[in-house]
C-alpha cells in the first residue's frame, strides 16, 4: 500500500502492516518517509482511542497542514477493540490517496 500527495510517494508499506479503522488505514511509523512528518499542534481526543497528535505533510515546498495523525498513547482497550496494537500508527486526511 502507499500513501501519495502531489505526486509523491510518502507512505509505502505492505497491506499485512497496516491496521484499518474507521475507514482509515494507518501506516506503521517506519513507513513514512523521512522529514514528511511535522509537528502540529492541533489538538484532538478520540472518545476510544484517547488523544491524537496531528502532524503536517512536507512534500517539496509544500506544507500540508495537519494531514496526518496518530495516537501515541493509546489505551489498550482501543487496541482490543481493534484486534490490533497500532499505537504511533500514521493514517493521512483527505487528499492523501491511499491504495495499492
Amino acid at each position: 500500500m502507499k500513501a501519495v500527495l502531489a505526486g509523491t510517494v510518502i507512505a509505502e508499506a505492505d497491506e499485512s502492516d497496516l491496521v484499518r479503522v474507521e475507514g482509515n488505514w494507518y501506516f506503521p511509523p517506519a513507513a513514512v518517509a523521512p522529514g514528511v512528518l511535522v509537528k502540529s499542534p492541533t489538538p484532538y481526543t478520540c472518545s476510544w482511542k484517547g488523544e491524537a497528535q496531528y502532524y503536517s505533510l512536507q512534500v517539496g515546498d509544500e506544507l500540508f497542514v495537519d494531514g496526518a495523525w496518530a495516537y501515541p498513547d493509546l489505551p489498550q482497550s482501543a487496541a482490543q477493540r481493534v484486534g490490533r496494537e497500532f499505537a504511533g500508527y500514521i493514517a493521512f486526511a483527505p487528499g492523501v490517496q491511499v491504495g495499492p
